[in-house]
C-alpha cells in the first residue's frame, strides 16, 4: 500500500512565497487569475453529487462542500482587509476561526451554489477595486493580530491567488484520485 504524504495533501502547491523580483506584470497576472477563479472553481465542482461533495479531500480534512464554503468566506474576509487597509492607517484586522466557521451548519450542509455565487460577486468587486489601485495603494498594509505580521496589499493579492489555487488543487487532486 502506498504511503500517504499528508504534507503534500495539505499543501499540494506548496506554501505561498512572495516573489523577490516584483513588478506590475505580476499584479496584472494575479488580478486576471482572481477574475477567472470563481468560474474555474464552479466548473470543477458543478457536476459533483452530494456524496462527492461530502467527501474529505484528505484524512482529517474538510469535505469538498466545506472547502467551497471556506473559500467564499475567506475571500470575503480578504476583501474586507483590502477595504480596511485602504481606509485606515495600518489597521489591525479582525481574524476569524476558519475551523469553527467550517464546522457551522451552513458550511457543512449548505448548497455550494450559494457560496459559488457569493464568491463570484466578491471577486467582481475585488477585481474592480484592484484594477484601480495606485502603486502607493498597493504598499498600504494591515496587521494580522495573530503573529502581528504586517501584510501589504500587493502581497495580499498574491496570497489570495495562492489561496484559491491551493484549495482548487485540493479538490482537483481528490477528483483525480477517485476517478471522478
Amino acid at each position: 500500500m502506498e504511503k500517504i504524504d499528508i504534507e503534500k495533501l495539505r499543501y499540494p502547491i506548496g506554501h505561498f512565497v512572495f516573489p523577490d523580483n516584483f513588478d506590475g506584470t505580476i499584479i496584472e497576472n494575479w488580478i486576471l487569475e482572481l477574475e477567472a477563479f470563481p468560474q474555474k472553481l464552479k466548473l470543477l465542482v458543478k457536476n459533483l453529487s452530494d456524496e462527492q461533495l461530502d467527501t474529505v479531500y484528505r484524512p482529517d480534512g474538510w469535505t469538498v462542500r466545506q472547502v467551497v464554503h471556506h473559500v467564499s468566506d475567506s475571500h470575503h474576509n480578504s476583501y474586507m482587509r483590502f477595504k480596511w487597509a485602504l481606509t485606515e492607517d495600518r489597521p489591525i484586522i479582525k481574524a476569524y476561526d476558519e475551523k469553527a466557521w467550517a464546522d457551522l451548519l451552513d458550511t457543512r450542509t449548505g448548497p455550494i451554489e450559494m457560496s459559488l455565487d457569493h464568491l463570484s460577486a466578491v471577486h467582481v468587486k475585488l477585481v474592480y477595486l484592484l484594477r484601480r489601485l495606485s502603486p502607493e495603494d498597493l504598499e498600504r498594509t494591515f496587521i494580522h493580530p495573530e503573529g502581528k505580521a504586517e501584510t501589504s496589499l500587493k502581497e495580499n493579492i498574491g496570497r489570495y491567488v495562492w489561496h484559491g489555487n491551493h484549495h482548487y488543487t485540493h479538490i482537483k487532486n481528490l477528483l483525480k484520485r477517485n476517478n471522478w
